[in-house]
Order: structure tokens, then C-alpha cells, then sequence
């Protein structure tokens, strides 16, 4: 038995990869919940009931879909071009710490200019910060996997002894958080009396943005060049290492806006815990995916009704809201699986 490449993938198989992997975990969960002594069938509609059985419950779950858009797009980006970035969480914090910097009353300016500019800075900041292992990656060959992986422990930290010090809110009764941001520097709410923000139409328009760079742009050609054969592309000419700078800026970019939509649209401040892991789930949204930047919505607004779901549910049945998680997780392997099959065909002997 060997793995033979496919010359072509039928449609069919792409529309099957996610859907498989979407099966495989849900069963794999529904064994873990018969385990625990539950219902598979009645945890699961307590789930779907949880995520978008009421309108509060939909807007909760396209709420914390946001980020995890955001962490999408930027994993898909640099995945597509074979840039390991597993920095998302690194980069998430990034942009907040820019939007806690410059929104808490450093720029008095009005919303429509103020906004933008924290924004564009968490953007900046967020790129920078993938730069650095993008470079070390071109010039000298260093792991991208381990340099984006240890920076998110990295600003972890910094994040921890910025709210210890220069950033502590002298009103928050010693908690560990930055001042609230001023009014002005507030992304407005989409529903009023609901938490769901402006930050989820950017996160939509930089999907289809993501997307026309990828299919309709020079950029985006070389992108996929890049990631499907690097050494054919600089021998075609194609400048490689400016490309990885370019794929590095923008999936940056990306990420830090999870952090500054999360700051100024949603929690108001910067906290150690203002991410429960957006940065690592968006590297499954991405999968899930198939590195596909519209696809990355759905795979997003999926993810978030899991663990919104399994937030109601758990309170109801009794299961431990982990099963989300599980999940999650096994979504991934199973959709690596299915990727695996996508390109590759098994040949017996």
C-alpha cells in the first residue's frame, strides 16, 4: 500500500473533506457523552439550542465567532504559502495592547478618526511581531513553527507585566487590567442591548478582502506559487522571500485584529485572559476551511456555536462544557485526514 498523488481532486472530495471531519468528531463525541451516561441525541439539541436556539443565543455565538474569524484568515494566509504561523495568540495581544495603549485617552479624537487609526496601529503591531520569525525563517533558516510558538508565551508575559505596571488601572481594585477605553475609541453595537459589535462586519469584509487578494491579484497567485513549490517559483522568477514578508505582514495584521476588536468592540480593556485561545482555534478554523477565506467564516460561526453551545448545555445536562474542546480537536485531526486524501490516493499492490 503508498499514497499516489492526484493528478485532479473531484469537487466532490473537497465538499466531503470538512463534512467527514465534522462527522467524525461529532460521533467521537457522542461516544464520550454515552461514556458519561447522557443522551447523545438530547445533549446535542441542548448544543444547537444553546448556539442559535434564541436570539440571544445567535448573536453570542456570531460574537465570539469574531475573533476566531480574524485568527482564521491570518492562519489561512500563511498556511496557504507554507508560513507555519502559530503566533495567532502572540499577535491577538499584540493589537490589544496597541488599542489599550492608544484608546484609553492618549489620541482625544472623534470615532470616525480614531477608530481607524487603533486599528491600523493593532494591525502594524500584529505584523510586526510575524516579521521577525518570518526574516529569521528567509535569512537563516530558522523554524517559523518554534519562533511563533515560543513568541506567544513571550507577550503572554509582557502582557503580564504591562498590567502589573505601566498599564494598571489604578480603579480596578488591584485586578490585573488596563483602563477602560474612552468612549470615542468604543466600536458600536450592531443590536442595541447586545454585545454584538462592528467588529463583525470587519471581520466579514476582511474575508472577502482576503479572498479577492487570493484569487484576483498577482499577490495572490504568487501566494499559492510559493506554497505549492517555493524552489519552482524562484526559478520562475518570482522573488520568494518577498513574498513571505508580504504573506507575514498581512497574516499578522489579521490576528491583531482579533485583539483590538476584542478591546474596543467587546471587553472594553486589556486582561491576561482576554483570549481563551482564539489564536490556537484559529489554526482549526483554517483547516476546517481548507484554507478557504470565505469558507473560514463558516468554519468560524461553527467553532463558536460549539463552545457556546456546550457553555448552555453543560448547565442543563450536567456534561462538562470540555466536550466542545474534544470536538474542536478531533475536527482538526480527522480534517487533516480528509486533506491528506484530498491530494493523495491510496495504490495497493
Amino acid at each position: 500500500m503508498r499514497l499516489e498523488p492526484r493528478l485532479e481532486t473531484p469537487w466532490i472530495l473537497w465538499l466531503a473533506a470538512p463534512l467527514a471531519a465534522v462527522g467524525a468528531s461529532l460521533l467521537i463525541a457522542a461516544l464520550l457523552v454515552l461514556w458519561s451516561g447522557a443522551d447523545p441525541f438530547g445533549v446535542f439539541g441542548l448544543v444547537i439550542k444553546g448556539a442559535v436556539g434564541t436570539q440571544f443565543a445567535l448573536f453570542e455565538t456570531l460574537t465570539r465567532a469574531t475573533p476566531l474569524i480574524f485568527t482564521g484568515l491570518a492562519a489561512a494566509v500563511a498556511f496557504r504559502a507554507r508560513l507555519w504561523n502559530i503566533g495567532g495568540e502572540a499577535q491577538l495581544y499584540g493589537g490589544a495592547i496597541m488599542a489599550a495603549v492608544l484608546g484609553t485617552g492618549l489620541l482625544p479624537l472623534p470615532s470616525p478618526i480614531l477608530i481607524p487609526i487603533l486599528l491600523v496601529a493593532g494591525a502594524l503591531a500584529g505584523a510586526l511581531l510575524l516579521l521577525g520569525p518570518t526574516l529569521m525563517k528567509t535569512r537563516f533558516g530558522v523554524d517559523e513553527v518554534v519562533t511563533t510558538l515560543l513568541l506567544n508565551f513571550i507577550i503572554l508575559l509582557l502582557v503580564s507585566f504591562l498590567l502589573e505596571g505601566p498599564l494598571k488601572d489604578p480603579m480596578g481594585m488591584g485586578w490585573p487590567q488596563s483602563k477602560k477605553v474612552i468612549e470615542a475609541a468604543q466600536l458600536p453595537k450592531l443590536v442595541q442591548g447586545k454585545r454584538l459589535h462592528l467588529g463583525f462586519l470587519l471581520a466579514l469584509v476582511m474575508a472577502g478582502f482576503v479572498w479577492f487578494i487570493n484569487s484576483r491579484t498577482i499577490h495572490g497567485y504568487e501566494m499559492r506559487a510559493v506554497g505549492f513549490n517555493a524552489r519552482a517559483a524562484r526559478f520562475a522568477g518570482m522573488k520568494v522571500d518577498l513574498v513571505m514578508v508580504k504573506v507575514a505582514l498581512l497574516s499578522g495584521g489579521l490576528a491583531a485584529l482579533a485583539g483590538v476588536s476584542e478591546v474596543i468592540g467587546l471587553k472594553g480593556n486589556l486582561t491576561l485572559d482576554l483570549s481563551p485561545g482564539f489564536g490556537y482555534a484559529g489554526i482549526v478554523v483554517a483547516m476546517l476551511a481548507m484554507l478557504h477565506p470565505l469558507g473560514v467564516v463558516a468554519a468560524a460561526i461553527f467553532v463558536a456555536a460549539m463552545f457556546v453551545g456546550a457553555d448552555a448545555m453543560s448547565r442543563q445536562a450536567g456534561v462538562p462544557n470540555y466536550i466542545a474542546h474534544v470536538m474542536v480537536a478531533t475536527a482538526l485531526l480527522t480534517m487533516v485526514v480528509g486533506m491528506l486524501f484530498t491530494r493523495f490516493r491510496l495504490k495497493w499492490r
